[in-house]
C-alpha cells in the first residue's frame, strides 16, 4: 500500500474511537457566554493523555479572563516533533461555542448518533475539528515514516469573544510560533480569506417618566428606533460594495441585541443595543468604525425630544474588532496539498474560497503565519446547522476530513 492508503486504513480502523472521542468533547458544555471553559480543557487534556498525547495546559490569569467577559480559560498546546529541519504546522480548533438556544430535537450535549450523523452543539464548529486534527496526528505517527519538522495542536477557548485570551494570548507570550497553520473550519472547502467584524455597544440615555405623562420625559426607546433606522438604511449602500474575493459578497450590518426600560408603564430612560458590522477584506476597519460613529452621532443629533425634554445622550463603546483575513503568499503549500488530497478523498474538485465569517485564523495571519481554514464539515456551514438548533456533523464527512488532514501533514512533513 502507498503511504496515503496506509493513513486511510488506519483512520478507518480507528474511526469508532474517533467518534467516541468527539462524543466526550460534546458532553462537556462550553457555552460562551458565560465562558466557564477550563473544565473542558481539563477533560480534553485527559482524553489526549489516554492516547499518549500529553498537552501543555496554559491557564489564563483570572483577571485577564474576567476583563474579556469570560469566566475561566485554559488553552492547550500539544507539541509533536518528528525530525530536524522542516516546518512546524499548527492545527488550531476552538472548544468554546455559543449556547444551544431553543428548538433542539436532540440533546445539545448528548453526542447522539442518528442516521449517520452526530448531533450536538459544536459537533460541526469546532469540536469536530479537535477530533479530526487529533486523529490525523495519530494516523501520521502510526505510519512510522521519516519526517522533518513537527505538528502542534492548539485547543483554545475564546473564538466566540474574539480570541484575545485564546490564540492571541498564546502568540503574544511567545508560547508558540508555527510556520504554517490549518485552523478549524466548517466545510471541506479550503478557505483562504474571511471577513472582518466590528461590534459596537451603543447606550442611549433619555429621561425616564410615567407613561401617563410621556411628555414629562424623553423616550430613550424612540430615540433608539430613530438611530436604528439610520443604521439599517446603510445596508442598502453596502449592497453596492463588492469584494473581489470569491465566496465573499458585500459588507452588512446587524443589530443582534437590545435591552432597556424598567416596566411597561414607564417611559424608557435608557436603552442599550449591540451592532455587528461585517467588513470585507478590502475595507479599512478604522474608517468603517468612524463612519458608523458618524451615522450614530448624526441620528442622535437629529432626534427631537418633547418640548422641554432633555436631549438624549449617546455613548458608543467598541466591543470587538476582528480584522479580515488576507491570504499570505506562503499559504500555497497548504492550499495545494489540501486541494489535492481533498479531491482524491471526496472525488471532486475542492475550491479555495473566502467566507463571510470571521475566525481565529486572522490572529496568526496578522503575525505573518500563513494559514488556511479547513474543517470536518459539509460543503457549506448552513448544511451543518452550525450555531442553530440540531447542529450536527455527517460522520462520513468527519472520516474523510481526517484522511485529507493526515495526507496533507504527511505531504508537508515527509523527509
Amino acid at each position: 500500500m502507498t503511504p496515503f492508503e496506509q493513513l486511510d486504513t488506519w483512520i478507518d480502523t480507528h474511526f469508532d474511537e474517533e467518534v467516541r472521542f468527539l462524543q466526550e468533547l460534546v458532553r462537556v458544555p462550553t457555552d460562551t457566554p458565560p465562558g466557564n471553559n477550563a473544565p473542558h480543557a481539563e477533560r480534553t487534556a485527559e482524553l489526549l493523555a489516554a492516547m499518549g498525547l500529553d498537552a501543555e495546559r496554559h491557564a489564563v490569569p483570572e483577571a485577564e479572563v474576567k476583563a474579556a467577559g469570560l469566566q475561566t480559560i485554559t488553552n492547550l498546546i500539544l507539541r509533536r516533533r518528528y525530525g530536524d529541519g522542516g516546518k512546524t504546522i499548527a492545527l488550531n480548533a476552538h472548544g468554546d461555542v455559543v449556547p444551544p438556544g431553543e428548538g433542539w430535537t436532540h440533546d445539545p450535549y448528548g453526542g447522539e448518533l442518528v442516521g449517520g450523523k452526530i448531533f450536538g452543539r459544536a459537533t460541526a464548529v469546532s469540536k469536530g475539528d479537535i477530533a479530526s486534527f487529533t486523529f490525523a496526528i495519530r494516523a501520521l505517527e502510526a505510519l512510522g515514516a521519516k519526517l522533518a519538522g513537527g505538528v502542534e495542536l492548539h485547543v483554545t477557548y475564546d473564538e466566540e469573544f474574539g480570541g484575545e485570551v485564546g490564540p492571541a494570548w498564546l502568540l503574544e507570550r511567545g508560547l508558540t510560533k508555527p510556520d504554517l497553520l490549518i485552523a478549524a473550519g466548517f466545510s471541506y472547502q479550503v478557505v483562504v480569506a474571511h471577513n472582518g467584524c466590528l461590534q459596537l455597544e451603543v447606550t442611549v440615555q433619555g429621561d425616564m417618566a410615567h407613561a401617563a405623562i410621556p411628555d414629562s420625559g424623553t423616550d430613550a426607546l424612540q430615540a433608539t428606533v430613530h438611530i436604528l433606522n439610520a443604521l439599517y438604511s446603510l445596508n442598502a449602500d453596502y449592497l453596492k460594495v463588492h469584494s473581489n474575493v470569491e465566496g465573499i459578497t458585500h459588507p452588512y450590518l446587524n443589530v443582534g441585541q437590545i435591552s432597556g426600560g424598567t416596566n411597561t408603564n414607564v417611559i424608557p430612560g435608557k436603552v442599550m443595543f449591540k451592532v455587528d458590522r461585517r467588513m470585507i477584506p478590502e475595507e479599512d476597519p478604522t474608517e468603517v468604525e468612524a463612519s458608523l460613529r458618524r451615522t450614530i452621532e448624526a441620528a442622535a443629533a437629529s432626534f427631537q425630544p418633547p418640548r422641554g425634554g432633555k436631549t438624549i445622550q449617546v455613548d458608543v463603546r467598541r466591543m470587538l474588532l476582528c480584522r479580515a483575513m488576507q491570504p499570505l503568499p506562503g499559504n500555497k503549500p497548504l492550499v495545494q496539498a489540501l486541494q489535492k488530497h481533498g479531491e482524491a478523498v471526496f472525488g471532486e474538485a475542492i475550491p479555495a474560497v473566502g467566507t463571510p465569517l470571521y475566525t481565529d485564523v486572522r490572529l496568526y495571519v496578522e503575525r505573518g503565519i500563513p494559514g488556511v481554514i479547513y474543517g470536518s464539515g459539509p460543503r457549506t456551514v448552513r448544511e451543518s446547522n452550525a450555531k442553530r438548533a440540531d447542529e450536527h456533523l455527517e460522520l462520513d464527512d468527519l472520516r474523510r476530513a481526517t484522511k485529507v488532514l493526515a495526507r496533507t501533514l504527511f505531504d508537508l512533513l515527509k523527509n
